[in-house]
């Protein structure tokens, strides 16, 4: 999981989009034609069929990533070449004016500081008309630049289009290929061969989806041990190796590829730098207020870090996972419009989950995270997948064969820790009480 403000650039980019509402319609009732089983069209490659049970997990013989999201980071600044120069300017001008408000209070008399309050005093409803009318622009601003998200219908402001993006989405994909540049695997390969079968059953079997028929999807999987996928906005597809290795099978695939290319069409990135940038600007009210009223310049560093950390985790945060949540909602529908068997998608978190259990990796609290925890992405695909098995067979896909996987990882779940309890036994008087040990079989 990278992000690009490693390279000193901080930006989002958008996809081109349709002014067509009347194409954003319930995706179980277009289904441009009927599929054959995704089995029998992409044949998988060194990963078990879901429809046969196995006690063995790919993802437990990998290094997670805790920070594993199978998108880039959302939390960027605005996307023209202008607004990255302005953005850090902007809070510096804030700053400075707080500090000379501040200042020029300190310098004036004590007489001067009376007749200047007595003023403000006599004048209250002028300033809070000035106020009120500053509020209701940006209440307008608002309220005008509302859109509907494609497919969903929610409504969400978009401030930035598409033209505002292309330049820089062509200046990361650069970047990103530059920095995999030795690691991308060739198209002969039967990885690169799999992840291009699975992209291309999905845009093909979502194609009466405007946004999907616009994008050209171009395939590249990066020879890298670490579980992460992402789409740029333009169609680039990123694929690591680790991600192969850790899913189960074909279905798991398909899910995560389609929620990364849920994102592109939803024009995510967009909107997250939108919202950003709408709070960001008026946080500057608030951040010339600190500087003002802080008497010493050491408490207006602190009062503009927390002014900060308030935005962050109670608007950006909890705003990026309100963005997966609804990319695996339509990540999902992708795949089901796919004949992918959409049961296997919470299967994936919750193997993601015991894996990191595991490896002892130390789970935050949600709200720290822009992404929704395992567990919980794991429990929102469960609500969902009855949704997407009638959209599944709206699309006349054929019949699901073989018991459910959810129910397979719960008897796995529930053989090895049996296995476990039955081999802890006789060793029991043998082990260290304050050393644990997680010794599962891989059978």
């Amino acid at each position: 999981y990278r992000n690009i403000t490693d390279k000193g650039l901080r930006c989002l980019l958008d996809v081109p989009h349709t002014s067509d509402r009347n194409a954003h319609h319930s995706l179980g009732r277009f289904c441009s034609q009927s599929f054959q089983p995704l089995g029998e069209r992409i044949p998988s490659l060194q990963i078990s069929s879901v429809e046969q049970p196995s006690h063995h997990f790919p993802a437990w013989n990998i290094q997670i990533n805790r920070s594993f999201h199978t998108s880039p980071s959302l939390q960027a600044a605005p996307v023209p070449l202008f607004w990255i120069i302005v953005k850090p300017a902007q809070k510096l001008f804030a700053i400075i004016l707080g500090r000379s408000i501040r200042k020029w209070w300190k310098a004036l008399p004590p007489n001067k500081r009376e007749l200047f309050k007595e003023s403000a005093r006599k004048n209250k409803w002028k300033i809070l008309l000035g106020v009120s009318s500053l509020g209701v622009v940006f209440v307008m601003f608002y309220f005008t630049h509302l859109e509907e998200t494609p497919i969903t219908g929610r409504a969400r402001l978009l401030v930035f289009g598409k033209e505002h993006f292309r330049e820089l989405s062509q200046m990361e994909y650069d970047m990103w290929m530059e920095q995999f540049e030795d690691q991308l695997l060739p198209e002969t390969d039967a990885r690169y061969q799999v992840v291009e079968r699975v992209v291309g059953h999905l845009s093909e079997s979502n194609k009466d989806i405007p946004q999907v028929a616009a994008l050209q999807w171009v395939i590249h999987v990066v020879d890298e041990p670490g579980v992460n996928a992402f789409v740029l906005p333009n169609g680039q597809v990123f694929v690591f190796t680790g991600l192969l290795d850790a899913v189960s099978d074909i279905h798991q695939l398909s899910f995560i590829l389609g929620h990364e290319i849920a994102h592109a069409v939803l024009e995510h990135a967009a909107e997250k730098a939108s919202l950003v940038h709408f709070l960001d600007f008026l946080s500057l009210i608030f951040l010339t207020m600190i500087w003002a009223i802080c008497p010493r310049d050491s408490l207006a560093v602190v009062g503009q870090w927390i002014q900060s950390k308030l935005q962050e985790y109670m608007f950006d945060r909890p705003y990026s996972r309100t963005l997966e949540a609804e990319a695996d909602k339509v990540g999902l529908q992708f795949a089901a419009k796919a004949c992918v068997d959409v049961r296997a998608s919470s299967v994936f978190w919750q193997q993601m989950e015991l894996a990191e259990t595991i490896q002892g990796q130390p789970k935050l609290p949600e709200w720290l995270s822009t992404h929704p925890s395992h567990e919980n992405r794991a429990e929102h695909l469960d609500r969902l997948i009855p949704e997407a098995l009638k959209i599944r067979e709206s699309c006349n896909c054929p019949s699901l064969s073989g018991p459910d996987p959810r129910l397979i990882f719960r008897l796995n779940m529930q053989h090895l820790l049996e296995s476990y309890k039955g081999r802890e036994a006789p060793n029991s008087t043998k082990q260290d009480p304050s050393k644990p040990k997680l010794d599962f079989p891989h059978t």
